[in-house]
């Protein structure tokens, strides 16, 4: 065959078969998008019906809440119509009964209004009746009845006035029985009430040492380092042969502290030369100076006291280095303020403020300013100066009678500044100044004219003069008693108080023979 017409051929099976082909593929396209339709339109009718379903319950469901709502709001409405009601059957019962109240109280009242024109009727009668009497009276005595009535006036007066009289007295010997009786009962009460440790302050303290080889270095070669030791110090150190002990001796406890832990930081540290103990005293003098400002700060919150300046929270952590016969005087003013707030709340004061003016009493004693003036005065100054009450300021000023007392705290402040000093333990002195001031205060009562004898009793707190009868008078007596206590006062220094008993006693002797 030409080649032309095979051409043809095949390219005529070729676009029948082309043909064939796209009749088959259309047939099959056709078969499955009419099975996806069919699938569609079935799932599309079962979410058709799925979302009945589901709009079919939550109808259900917001039915069943509306209805519930209105249950609840027909029962609240019933609730309130009930309580309504009831108000409703209240009121009408009370307004019932106040009507019925109203009836009683007007019947009352027309009652009281008759009663009252009989009562009015009789003390017609009964005022006529008394002027006749009174006129009777009057004749009969020959007195007008003002006349009658001033002399039963006077004499009523006459009366009432001795009577009073009687029972002032009375009252007066009760109250002095009962007064001396609840002083005691207080002054035993708060001293039982205050138990504070007393440390006895020396003029001397004792630093120990491992070994007696470390004296040689605390020495130095030629002395130089305790001489250095002393110049920075104040302190004079002692070492002798006292086996591992040093002694160190200085009136000033603060001074004493200051080289006690100089010396135990050299001798831990080793390094004992002139420039490394001006450095460590330098050191611990700065310590000692923090420690005073938290000892005042601990005291004052021990106490409960709230509010002090800084200066005088210093001035009171300065008494724990500083004594007053040899008692300390942080302890005692410690002491001094616990018995003050005590006796307060026992006579009905102001608590705080009492152990206030306790507490400061003595800060006269550690202050450097003006030291001309007596610690009583220099410390109110201070208390003035820092902003404290008036009423305290006069206590501190007041409680050894350098000024005059204006408060109810005052005295409080200096009874128990004498009791915490004055009672048994609480002080000691050297053996021969007590026994020198015991002797002195001897001899000073036995220089007035008319004494006796006189004894010094309870550690020189009293002093008992025995006078002669024939020469001395009982008014004599108070007088002598009175000039003892004021030139005690003037020439000599004591702790506490000196109570002066002069005794005067007359004997009538005879014999039987």
């Amino acid at each position: 065959m030409d080649l032309p017409i095979v051409i043809g051929l095949a390219i005529g099976a070729l676009l029948v078969g082309s043909l064939v082909t796209w009749l088959i593929i259309t047939k099959a396209l056709k078969t499955r998008s009419e099975r996806i339709v069919k699938e569609a339109e079935a799932e599309a009718e079962v979410i058709k019906k799925d979302k009945i379903l589901q709009a079919k319950e939550k109808f259900l469901q917001l039915r069943a809440e509306h209805e519930k709502e209105i249950n609840s709001r027909n029962a609240r409405m019933v609730n309130a119509e009930n309580k309504l009601k009831q108000k409703e059957t209240n009121l009408s019962q009370r307004i019932e009964e106040q009507s019925r109240k109203k009836k009683e109280v007007e019947a009352i009242r027309e009652n009281l209004t008759a009663q009252l024109e009989i009562v009015e009727k009789k003390t017609e009668e009964v005022n006529k009746a008394h002027k006749q009497q009174v006129e009777q009276l009057e004749a009969i005595s020959g007195m007008s009845g003002d006349e009658a009535k001033e002399m039963l006036i006077e004499s009523m007066k006459a009366e009432a006035k001795t009577e009073a009289m009687s029972y002032i007295n009375d009252i007066m010997d009760d109250a002095r029985i009962n007064a001396n009786k609840e002083a005691k009962r207080i002054v035993l009460q708060t001293v039982q009430r205050v138990a504070t440790e007393t440390a006895i302050e020396n003029s001397v303290t004792i630093f120990h040492i491992d070994s007696d080889e470390m004296k040689g270095r605390i020495i130095g070669r030629e002395g130089r380092n305790i001489r250095a030791l002393e110049a920075a110090t104040g302190v004079e150190i002692i070492v002798d042969d006292t086996p591992e002990a040093i002694v160190l001796s200085a009136f000033d406890p603060m001074r004493r502290e200051i080289a006690r832990l100089a010396l135990h930081q050299l001798v831990t540290d080793g390094r004992i030369h002139p420039a490394r103990i001006e450095e460590v005293v330098n050191k611990v003098r700065k310590q000692v100076e923090e420690e005073i400002l938290e000892t005042g700060k601990r005291t004052a919150i021990d106490l409960g006291i709230h509010g002090l300046h800084s200066e005088l929270i210093k001035l009171v952590g300065k008494m724990k280095y500083r004594s007053s016969y040899g008692q300390n005087l942080l302890q005692h003013s410690r002491e001094t303020a616990n018995l003050c707030a005590i006796m307060a709340t026992e006579l009905g004061l102001n608590a705080k403020r009492a152990k206030r003016a306790g507490l400061l009493h003595d800060i006269g004693k550690v202050s450097d300013e003006d030291p001309e003036l007596p610690h009583a005065i220099l410390g109110m100054k201070l208390a003035e100066k820092y902003k404290e009450k008036p009423d305290i300021c006069n206590a501190i000023g007041a409680h050894h009678d350098e000024v005059e007392m204006t408060t109810m705290i005052a005295p409080i402040v200096q009874v128990c500044d004498a009791i915490s000093g004055a009672r048994p333990g609480a002080r000691r002195e050297i053996i021969e100044a007590y026994i020198k001031r015991l002797k002195d205060l001897e001899n000073l009562a036995l220089s007035y004219p008319g004494v006796l004898k006189t004894y010094a009793i309870q550690a020189g707190r009293e002093l008992r003069v025995i006078v002669g009868a024939e020469k001395t008078s009982d008014k004599e007596a108070e007088e002598l008693s009175y000039d003892i206590a004021r030139k005690i006062q003037t020439e000599m220094t004591y702790p506490g108080q000196v109570k002066i008993t002069v005794i005067r006693e007359t004997r009538a002797i005879s014999y039987a023979k």
